[in-house]
């Protein structure tokens, strides 16, 4: 089994053809701009939108001891400590969706048979299956085996990752993996470690790793005011990506807002600019800098 929390039809930005995402719960990361805060957990996270909530219910309340109503009759979640089963009755409760309960235990089963409804798109598209997340590779076990179910049907398979993982996580899926979209956020160790509290060594010794195998990298590369949106920090990564990497495409992404809202639904502070990235010359700096060393550079709508 394994833990899931969203599954995205005719996406086109995920790799080739017309594309179904799976999102896997679980980040080894903790990066400030990240835009699936929902993700990071490797248990059941709860979401809730103060929007929907209707004025006077007390069905979850009723339903859970986590909720209750204070003296204004806002909700108020006690979310330290809270339990799945206290989430999911808090969820099953309330009638207007204002609660959300993030992350499901699918079996390979169960998946493999919403992923062949697409079929005719892939086929007609080139398309196929991608695993993102979250870091799919912290569940080694389940991805393997998905990825195998989907080879074995004629799907075509990518993963997006942080590489930020053991070696041995990622190994076993390497024989079902068509594609990998691989995140670099940078190479200075101290400016990783402030921004993801993470390693940079660990990711770049994995991007070296896979030079020996005949597997299709590109090299995600999110472009962050303030962490890397800069020319020594583009530079730099570069000079990795051309220098020590198999890949020969990169994709910038310019960093956007668009998942704040997810930080107040899930109780969190958010600690990124709350500004997007509008400088043009910088996106252009990087595009001319990594054409200038033989790569391909695409620029994507969002990171």
């Amino acid at each position: 089994m394994g833990l899931t929390f969203n599954l995205q039809r005719y996406s086109t930005h995920d790799g080739p053809g017309i594309r179904t995402v799976l999102f896997l719960k679980g980040c080894s990361l903790s990066c400030h701009w990240c835009q699936n805060p929902e993700s990071r957990s490797r248990s059941l996270d709860l979401g809730f939108d103060a929007r929907l909530c209707l004025d006077g219910c007390r069905l979850c309340v009723d339903a859970a001891p986590a909720f209750q109503r204070d003296g204004r009759g806002e909700l108020v979640i006690a979310r330290s400590g809270l339990a799945p089963e206290l989430i999911q009755a808090g969820c099953a409760a309330c009638p207007s969706r204002a609660l959300t309960a993030y992350g499901q235990e699918q079996s390979v089963a169960e998946l493999m048979a919403q992923v062949r409804r697409d079929l005719p798109y892939f086929l007609r598209s080139g398309g196929g299956l991608t695993l993102s997340g979250g870091e799919p590779f912290l569940q080694p076990e389940f991805t393997a085996a998905l990825l195998a179910a989907a080879r074995q049907e004629g799907i075509h398979t990518a993963v997006e990752s942080c590489l930020h993982v053991p070696w041995s996580y990622v190994k076993p899926s390497l024989p079902h993996l068509g594609l990998l979209l691989a995140d670099l956020k940078h190479v200075d160790a101290a400016r990783f470690k402030r921004w993801t509290s993470g390693s940079a060594k660990r990711v770049m010794n994995n991007f070296r790793r896979l030079k020996s195998h005949e597997l299709p990298v590109i090299v995600r590369i999110a472009l962050i005011p303030e962490f890397n949106a800069d020319e020594a920090s583009i530079t730099d990564m570069l000079d990795f990506v051309a220098a020590e990497t198999s890949a020969t495409e990169v994709h910038f992404l310019p960093y956007h807002t668009f998942g704040m809202h997810k930080y107040r639904q899930l109780g969190l502070e958010y600690q990124a600019s709350s500004e997007p990235l509008r400088d043009t010359e910088i996106v252009e700096f990087a595009v001319r800098e990594a054409r200038m060393r033989g790569l391909t550079a695409v620029l994507r709508g969002e990171a």
